[in-house]
């Protein structure tokens, strides 16, 4: 995917840090603008899997840093909900300036409830989703419990949340406690997607059925059960991003008619982040899908390798190759299973056969016929089927022609 940071301006004149995640090879369809839990920042693991899900399917995700927190200006000690919420329309702006106006706004946590706030000024937005939302934004003040006392004697505490020390200001909670998220809820009229975990022990259950129920419809709620608040397991985050992309589709402008102009002519396209270790997204023709390696190979196995791609193509070019030849033929193929696999072999006829490295690519094809054969069109089928256009490219000699493109 294309990542490129961006940087722009709150209502304050400070500058927010962000990251703009882009499909692989497609201008996005939609964008989408991400709103992070309390006090984390836009390289929150979950984050960053649930925009990589998102982008697999076209959106473009802009993920940043509310004020005075990661890289963006500010300090976090003056800031407050309302706060937030202008900042997620800040980065709105920025998308309608420089990209195009978001028509998705996704919030995790007490952003889930900045997100409803934004989403109601914002006119370009057409669906939300909140995870993990709390169903009043003054939820957050269990959070801050140890220091409640102090900040109401002296006006501000530090409170160590998640490791760190954060000092809150009593503006910050008099500020929470003039937001009621049912009433903007309910008052929204967009498509609401409400997530959340039955054990999520930080912010309850009960507060995605008053997010839920304040909601007018459309509305959709979608349990994530097993996962923590902060979505931990990257299997929930990634399944989040799925289960948002599906649902938002129903919603924002036609995708298939957005879907134009691809910046290549190439059929293929992978694309790789410094961090993402061997996990690769791909476009495959007008198909988006994963590569990596396995787990022993210190991958997550969460797509094909390279080489079993290779060895996909083969089997799918075999079996489309026979059943084209036996329909010509008017001969009873019910179906052709063709099992492949690569390893690297010693060659049976070299030259220097006594080199333990005198190895051949390997590619061995189990091919199995079913319906009515005899055994002429069976050798016959064999033979065909080493006629495969992707047989006839391995075989043959190829170049590789590269060249560095800015």
């Amino acid at each position: 995917m294309g990542l490129q940071k961006v940087s722009f301006k709150n209502a304050d004149g400070q500058s927010l840090i962000g990251r703009l995640e882009l499909p692989v090879d497609q201008h996005p369809h939609n964008f989408a603008v991400f709103a992070h839990c309390f006090t984390c920042n836009k390289n929150l693991l979950a984050v960053k899997n649930i925009g990589k899900a998102l982008t697999s399917h076209g959106f473009g995700v802009l993920r940043f840093d509310f004020t005075g927190l990661g890289e963006s200006d500010g300090d976090f000690a003056d800031t407050n909900f309302s706060g937030n919420v202008q900042d997620l329309v800040a980065a709105a702006n920025f998308l309608k300036e420089n990209y195009s106006a978001p028509s998705l706004m996704i919030g995790h946590s007490l952003g889930g409830a900045a997100a409803i706030f934004a989403a109601s000024e914002l006119d370009s937005i057409k669906a939300v989703a909140t995870i993990g939302a709390p169903a009043n934004p003054i939820h957050v003040k269990h959070l801050l419990q140890s220091g409640i006392e102090e900040i109401e004697n002296t006006g501000k505490a530090v409170i160590n949340l998640s490791g760190r020390d954060f000092t809150i200001k009593k503006q910050f909670l008099v500020d929470l406690e003039t937001k009621s998220l049912p009433e903007t809820a309910k008052a929204m009229r967009k498509p609401l997607l409400v997530l959340h975990s039955p054990q999520d022990d930080t912010v309850g259950i009960k507060n995605a059925e008053e997010i839920y129920i304040a909601a007018h419809h459309p509305k959709s709620f979608v349990s994530l059960d097993g996962a923590d608040h902060l979505l931990t397991r990257k299997e929930d985050s990634l399944y989040v991003g799925e289960v948002i992309s599906g649902w938002a589709k129903r919603y924002v402008d036609n995708l298939e008619t957005n879907n134009k102009g691809l910046k290549t002519k190439h059929q293929v396209v992978a694309s790789l982040d410094a961090n993402d270790g061997f996990t690769t997204q791909m476009k495959v023709g007008n198909h988006y899908m994963v590569a990596d390696e396995p787990t022993s190979f210190g991958g997550n196995d969460f797509g094909p390798s390279p080489y079993e791609l290779v060895s996909a193509g083969l089997s799918a070019c075999t079996v489309m190759t026979i059943q084209m030849y036996a329909r010509r033929k008017g001969w009873p193929v019910d179906n052709v299973e063709v099992h492949t696999s690569y390893s690297k072999s010693h060659a049976e006829d070299c030259e220097d056969c006594e080199n333990p490295s005198a190895k051949i690519d390997t590619f061995r094809r189990e091919i199995k016929l079913q319906g009515d054969l005899d055994d002429n069109q069976k050798a016959r089928i064999m033979q065909i089927a080493d006629k495969c256009p992707v047989h006839k490219t391995l075989h043959s000699e190829t170049q590789v022609i590269s060249k560095l493109v800015e």
